[in-house]
């Protein structure tokens, strides 16, 4: 009789203990799933910040390619004025071969003292020959 009365012993502490083992599962398994939903919280925000991240980047991306353009049109339009540049000295340092090249030609002109006669086709002198161009 003694197995039999323990055994009714434990069985009334084995059912507080089953109850106790019980609420502890179910209080680990709230926790658990209040962490769960805590991490997706936690995971949701920082795929929000991580497409925000990249969606900057695409735009830094097209900011990027648009500043390259800006600068590649500003060194042909240096290299144009650079060129410019050359051709209108190339065209001033013309403009003084040619004034100095008529330069002595003008002053003989303008030293000649008497107009030359004419002559006509019998070898006659006939009058003088009058320089209109001025």
């Amino acid at each position: 009789m003694a197995i039999t009365s323990s055994s009714g012993l434990q069985s009334p502490s084995g059912g507080i203990w089953s109850q106790i083992q019980q609420q502890q599962a179910q209080r680990n398994a709230d926790q658990a799933e209040q962490q769960a939903r805590a991490l997706q919280s936690r995971a949701r925000e920082a795929q929000t910040v991580a497409d925000r991240a990249q969606e900057n980047a695409r735009s830094l991306k097209v900011q990027s390619g648009q500043a390259q353009g800006q600068a590649e049109s500003a060194r042909r339009g240096l290299v144009a004025m650079e060129s410019i540049g050359k051709v209108q000295t190339g065209i001033n340092d013309l403009r003084e071969q040619i004034s100095a090249a008529l330069a002595p030609a003008e002053t003989a002109v303008a030293t000649t003292a008497e107009p030359a006669a004419v002559i006509n086709v019998f070898g006659q002198a006939t009058g003088t020959l009058v320089n209109v161009t001025a």
